[in-house]
């Protein structure tokens, strides 16, 4: 949160190293080292314009700016809403105020709970997991039944070096629950689909 105060919403250098399959992260930038790459956050926003989700969910809001993201490509569409959730108190309450000073709040639900407790009503057309890293899993095979045959996975953190989110991504994919694709970006981002009821 500090570094992310510090910067005050400028772009910095990627600070990830350097990784087999992205060998050049200072290639990419960041708001801070918490926050999706800004390159990821314009590919949510384009994600979102193309396949105008009706429902979106994300774990680990953080200071809420994925989340802003992916509401402004909902207003673009005109229909949709993301529901959002960070664990921590503290960082809840930042994002919040963040979220406040959007302008966006009507497309946003932002809640102050765990991922594995949070209930959420409806089918899901965009997942995008970025909460603590080990109970990606977990809460990718909570949500899982509740998205959309045609609906997208996302998994933020996925790289190599971070390797306990791309391991458990590996392992979904080869329990058959979802077909990734691994974008080579400095932090990882899985995209994926759910196997059952593809046609």
């Amino acid at each position: 949160m500090l570094q992310a105060e510090r910067a005050a919403g400028a772009l910095l250098p990627e600070y990830h190293r350097p990784t087999p399959e992205c060998p050049h992260p200072e290639r990419w930038h960041m708001y801070d080292s918490m926050t999706a790459e800004a390159e990821v956050l314009e590919f949510l926003y384009t994600l979102v314009t193309t396949i105008k989700p009706a429902l979106v969910v994300e774990t680990g809001s953080f200071l809420g700016v994925s989340t802003i993201w992916i509401a402004r490509a909902l207003k673009a569409n005109g229909l949709g809403k993301i529901i959002s959730c960070e664990f921590d108190s503290v960082v809840f309450a930042k994002a919040r105020e963040k979220i406040a000073a959007s302008g966006l709040s009507e497309w946003i639900e932002l809640r102050n709970e765990s991922s594995l407790e949070m209930r959420v009503e409806g089918t899901i057309d965009l997942f995008f997991s970025d909460s603590d890293m080990p109970i990606r899993a977990a809460e990718v095979k909570r949500f899982l039944p509740q998205i959309s045959s045609t609906g997208v996975v996302l998994i933020h953190d996925a790289s190599s070096h971070l390797k306990v989110v791309r391991e458990a991504a590996f392992e979904l994919e080869q329990e058959g629950l979802l077909s990734c694709v691994f974008l080579p970006t400095p932090r990882g981002l899985v995209i994926a689909q759910k196997r059952e009821g593809r046609r």
